[in-house]
């Protein structure tokens, strides 16, 4: 039982490490939550979590073929990913472009909508498995662990995965409930703001993928 937790555990760590970096994900993550409320915020973390137990899965049981192609494919899975993000960013700018008026009090209000949930999971989802660096990060993760736990079997892969994924969620939980307390003692002025700094930054990762996967950068 003490060499399952263990290995849960070692999962857990590696799934709150490689998601816990704040990039266009987590700010995507941040978006959702400051303008939909916490649960499509959470929604839209559980994507990017479920596309981590993916990749943990492939380079837990070294599906090299999988590997090897994602790796082959990675300007491509950054074109596509870039132009994603791109779009994203010129969606939250818009409001601003425009000069739209928020009705007093818009930028506070949380409001849920399943349909803004399931779009917030999809496309946070596509977007970490677009990302060739998710799965490098898995694979020199797991190869770092010693050949005893590599070669315990399908239960110990299996736990590492479990582990993998309830880590990925914790950072998420852990991100969408402190932007949730914070979101309450910000002004809406302050919120619009941050809608559209983080906009921008969104923008800006999206077109860097796509000068990285052209082979500008």
């Amino acid at each position: 039982m003490l060499e399952v937790l263990s290995v849960f555990a070692g999962g857990l760590a590696i799934g709150f490490a490689v998601a816990a970096p704040v990039g266009p994900i987590g700010l995507l993550c941040i978006r959702q939550t400051l303008a939909r409320g916490p649960l499509v915020g959470i929604a839209t973390g559980l994507g990017a979590a479920t596309a981590d137990m993916v990749y943990g899965f492939v380079a837990v049981f070294g599906v090299g073929l999988i590997t090897a192609a994602l790796v082959e494919s990675a300007d491509i899975l950054k074109i596509a990913g870039g132009a994603t993000l791109v779009y994203l960013g010129l969606s939250a700018l818009r409001p601003f472009v425009r000069s739209r008026r928020q009705e007093p009090g818009a930028a506070r209000r949380l409001t849920v909508s399943g349909g803004s949930a399931v779009a917030g999971f999809g496309t946070t989802f596509l977007l970490t498995l677009a990302n060739p660096m998710t799965i490098i990060a898995f694979t020199a993760i797991v190869a770092s662990l010693s050949d005893t736990e590599r070669a315990a079997g399908i239960g110990h892969g299996l736990t590492v995965v479990a582990g993998v994924f309830s880590g990925s969620v914790a950072w998420w939980l852990f991100l969408v409930g402190t932007v949730s307390i914070i979101h309450k003692a910000l002004p809406p002025d302050l919120l619009r703001w941050i809608d559209l700094a983080s906009g921008l930054v969104v923008l800006g990762f999206g077109l860097v993928a796509i000068l990285s996967g052209t082979g500008v950068l």
